[in-house]
């Protein structure tokens, strides 16, 4: 798959990932588990909506601006 998502989108998914984690197991809810879609694609840098969309918010390689 190719990376669609830059460093700070990575970084922000993967916190708010563990945040609604963390809520979910704090007030004993399954619905908890939704954390794993932003945890799980911060992790691995690709965003299947974004895919669908076309946006990227990666820097372009060679970019010199």
């Amino acid at each position: 798959m190719k990376t669609n998502e830059g460093n700070t989108d990575r970084i922000l998914r993967v916190i708010l990932g563990l945040v609604i984690l963390g809520i979910g197991y704090w007030m004993k809810s399954w619905w908890g588990a939704i954390g794993l879609v932003p945890l799980i694609t911060g992790a691995i840098g690709t965003c299947p909506i974004y895919s669908i969309f076309g946006i990227s918010t990666c820097k372009l390689k060679g970019s010199t601006s």
